[in-house]
């Protein structure tokens, strides 16, 4: 039976409430899955993560093709064109199926006049597309990246900015962390070797597995038993730190979707754990996961800049700080992410860390620690925020991480590595 959608159509819906309404992909497309068959949800995802992670090699090829963008309530024709660009260019449907595909999009979005534009279009780019990438290769476009971004970058990591953007506009690697309290390491890789699924362990972090080919969960041994999580092996590395010990009290800051929650009982199963967000939706998941892997913790709904209302009386001898930020360490899992933030969110997001580290300081014992970490490489939100906490904070001690000359340690994302992430240790007293 033929479906009854087009599914080029509804990428461009996706893209388009990414681009003109500022959602997330990770909020649009779960709505959207639901109504298509689900041997058409990987394609969904790749059409749209795809689209946008190229998306200024798409714009410029469309500039060239065309007289005038089209604008205004024609503007998902545009997005439908990239969509058809995308996949020539990016994938191994074959041209005649992209074309039949993509032009029946403009039906289903309601513009059956514009078939002949689509066409047209997609036809043009087939003949002139070898000519038109030659061309692409002498200007920004070819680097994928918001040029405010790239001037970032640039900046702060003058000899390393290309491997990072290079890093960024791959696909991400598939890491696991194996849960200590069902196997070791090394007895998960081996389980994982007789299902044929190849891994390797990380140099640094104990419990990171990264897959030789990301694969189906419902593939690795265990998953349903809590055996092993999917997450990234910088992510694991903010609890490695923070050395999380049985009978401790432990506060998990800006805590969803619970991975480190989930990483720091299955290290300290006895530990006493409270894990605060401000964003109850996204709490929803903690619970998700502290039940898929039948771990207990204190789950609160929370603003980091006041815990007066939600912690009074309390104090810690650990906090996990998992600061919100610019999430520019994570582009290569999230495309989106370098069209949703604007070059003025930095200093905002600035701002908002060094409130919430001020706010939870009060509430670490002496000589206890917090763990400031971020999804970020850019200096602002890390080595910077840090300088300035301990300019103002004479009880804050670096312990671990750098020195202060250079604060904190910075991983950049890598292809065979973990995604771009910052952490600082702190000692109180």
């Amino acid at each position: 039976m033929k479906n009854t959608y087009n599914l080029r159509s509804i990428a461009a819906k996706a893209i388009g409430q990414v681009l003109d309404q500022g959602q997330s992909l990770s909020t649009v497309l779960p709505g959207l899955q639901k109504s298509i068959a689900d041997k058409d949800r990987a394609l969904l995802q790749e059409l749209c993560f795809g689209t946008l992670r190229v998306l200024p090699q798409l714009e410029w090829c469309l500039q060239q093709l065309m007289a005038k963008p089209l604008t205004g309530k024609q503007r998902p024709l545009h997005y439908l064109m990239m969509v058809g660009l995308y996949q020539m260019l990016h994938t191994r449907i074959p041209a005649h199926a992209i074309l039949a595909e993509t032009v029946e999009g403009a039906v289903a979005l309601k513009r059956p006049q514009l078939k002949g534009l689509v066409n047209g279009v997609l036809r043009q780019f087939q003949r002139q597309q070898v000519e038109l990438l030659q061309r692409m290769e002498n200007n920004d476009s070819r680097f994928l990246h918001p040029s405010w971004l790239l001037k970032r970058l640039k900046q702060a990591y003058p000899d390393q900015w290309q491997q990072i953007v290079e890093a960024n506009n791959q696909r991400p690697p598939m890491w696991l962390r194996v849960n200590r309290q069902h196997h070791s390491r090394d007895a998960y890789l081996a389980l994982l070797a007789q299902a044929d699924i190849e891994a390797f362990p990380h140099p640094e972090y104990g419990d990171a597995l990264r897959l030789a080919t990301p694969c189906a969960v419902t593939s690795l041994p265990g998953f349903e038993q809590g055996w092993v999580t999917v997450q990234d092996a910088s992510a694991q590395g903010s609890v490695d730190l923070l050395d999380p010990q049985d009978g401790e009290t432990i506060l998990d800051l800006c805590c969803a979707p619970g991975g480190k929650t989930t990483h720091i009982l299955e290290a300290a199963p006895k530990a006493h754990v409270l894990a605060v967000d401000v964003d109850k939706q996204r709490l929803v998941r903690v619970n998700e996961n502290l039940q898929r892997l039948g771990l207990h913790a204190q789950v609160k709904q929370g603003d980091g800049r006041e815990p007066h209302i939600w912690a009074t009386g309390l104090t810690f001898d650990k906090i996990l700080l998992d600061a919100p930020c610019s999430a520019t360490g994570v582009i290569r899992r999230h495309p989106d992410i370098k069209w949703l933030r604007r070059d003025s969110d930095i200093a905002e997001l600035a701002r908002l860390q060094a409130e919430i580290l001020e706010a939870i300081w009060p509430y670490l014992k002496p000589q206890g620690v917090l763990v400031y970490a971020t999804c970020s490489i850019l200096p602002d939100e890390n080595s910077q925020q840090i300088l300035s906490f301990l300019a103002l904070h004479a009880d804050a001690r670096l312990v671990e991480t750098g020195d202060i000359a250079q604060p904190g340690k910075q991983n950049l994302p890598d292809a065979q590595s973990g995604d771009g992430f910052y952490y600082a240790k702190l000692i109180k007293g």
